[in-house]
C-alpha cells in the first residue's frame, strides 16, 4: 500500500510517499481503508521532534491521527463493528497513523458514520472538533444564558466552538481577523471583534483561547472573567493563569480521544447542526508540500488528506 512517512525527525522533507506491506490487525483492532485523513499542526510538533516527551513515536513513523474510511478487516475478539461499515476516529497519537491506504485502529476509538455523509469530509472532525467540545463543555461547564468569548474563532476548533456554545443557548463573543468576521457571525456568533482593531473589555462566564498569547495578554484574560468563571486555552505552554481569591480557574487543555463525544458530534453533523468547515483537499502524495506550506503560511481552514483507491 502507500504510504507517507519519516524515518527520522526534522522538516517537511523527511515525509516520503513510499511502499509498505498492508497490515494486519491484532486483537480488539480493525483494519480501515482510509477514505482520508487531515492535517493537524501537532502532525508537524511530531514530524520535527518537538513532541518525543508526550508523544513518543517510534521511527518509521506514519502522520494522521483523523480518520474516515470503511472497516476492511477485523481482529480477533472485535465487537460492535463489521467489515464494511463506515467508520471515523481519533488515532492514538503514538500509533501508526492514516496517511496510508489502510490503517490499523482501536474498534473502541472509532464511531459510525451515517451513509449520507461525506466520509472524505467527516476526516476534517475528530481532533479539532473534540478539542472544541472538551473546551465548552469538559472544562468550561458552559450551561444556558452564559456569556463566553471565543479567542480565535475564525481557526477551525473556534468555529466548531462558537457552534456548540450557541446551540447550548449561550451569549457568544468571538474574536476574528476582518476577512472571517462574516463566517463567524454565520456560524453564530452573537457578536464578533476585530483582533486587528481593538481589544474585549466585556465581562464573561467562560474565556476559551484557541491561539498562541503572551503571559501579559494571557493574565489579561482572566480580568475579564465573572468570579467562579474558567479561563481554557489549547496553546499556552506554561500553566495557565487564574484568580483564585475569585474562584476562576485556568485550565490547560490536551484532548483526549471519546467515542461518545465524537457520536455525537457526527450525529449533529447529520442532523444539520454542525457545520463540517472543509477549506481544502489535497491528495496524500501531496502531504509533504502541505507540511512545507504550513511551516511558511498560516493553513485557511481545515485541510482534508485524501487517500489513493487501493492498488494504485
Amino acid at each position: 500500500m502507500k504510504t507517507v512517512r519519516f524515518h527520522r525527525f526534522g522538516g517537511p522533507e523527511v515525509l516520503r510517499y513510499e511502499d509498505v506491506e498492508r497490515p494486519d490487525p491484532g486483537a480488539g483492532e480493525v483494519r480501515i481503508r482510509v477514505a482520508a485523513t487531515s492535517f493537524n499542526s501537532v502532525d508537524a510538533g511530531i514530524r520535527a521532534g518537538l513532541l518525543r516527551g508526550p508523544v513518543p513515536v517510534r521511527l518509521p513513523h506514519t502522520p494522521g491521527i483523523d480518520v474516515a474510511g470503511t472497516v476492511d478487516a477485523l481482529g480477533p475478539g472485535t465487537a460492535d463493528v463489521a467489515v464494511g461499515d463506515h467508520v471515523v476516529g481519533f488515532l492514538p497519537m503514538t500509533a501508526a497513523g492514516a496517511a496510508a491506504e489502510y490503517v490499523i485502529a482501536p474498534a473502541e476509538t472509532l464511531t459510525g458514520v451515517p451513509r449520507q455523509l461525506s466520509l472524505t469530509d467527516v476526516a476534517a472532525l475528530p481532533l479539532v472538533g473534540l478539542t472544541a467540545w472538551q473546551a465548552v463543555f469538559d472544562h468550561g461547564n458552559l450551561t444556558a444564558g452564559q456569556r463566553v468569548l471565543i479567542i480565535g474563532a475564525e481557526g477551525t476548533i473556534g468555529g466548531y466552538a462558537v457552534q456548540l456554545a450557541k446551540e447550548a443557548r449561550a451569549h457568544v463573543l468571538a474574536t476574528a481577523s476582518p476577512h472571517r468576521t462574516t463566517w463567524v457571525t454565520a456560524v453564530g456568533a452573537d457578536e464578533v471583534v476585530d483582533r486587528t482593531l481593538t481589544g474585549v473589555t466585556e465581562r464573561v462566564d467562560l474565556v476559551l483561547d484557541f491561539t498562541p498569547l503572551s503571559a501579559y495578554r494571557m493574565n489579561a484574560l482572566v480580568s475579564l472573567i465573572r468570579d467562579g468563571g474558567t479561563l481554557v486555552s489549547t496553546t499556552a505552554e506554561r500553566p495557565v493563569p487564574g484568580d483564585g481569591k475569585r474562584g476562576v480557574r485556568g485550565v490547560g487543555l490536551r484532548v483526549r480521544g471519546d467515542t461518545d463525544q465524537l457520536a455525537d458530534l457526527v450525529a449533529r453533523v447529520g442532523t444539520g447542526e454542525l457545520f463540517l468547515d472543509v477549506a481544502h483537499r489535497v491528495a496524500l502524495a501531496d502531504l509533504p508540500a502541505l507540511h512545507a506550506r504550513a511551516m511558511t503560511t498560516p493553513l485557511p481552514g481545515k485541510v482534508v488528506v485524501l487517500a489513493p483507491r487501493p492498488g494504485r
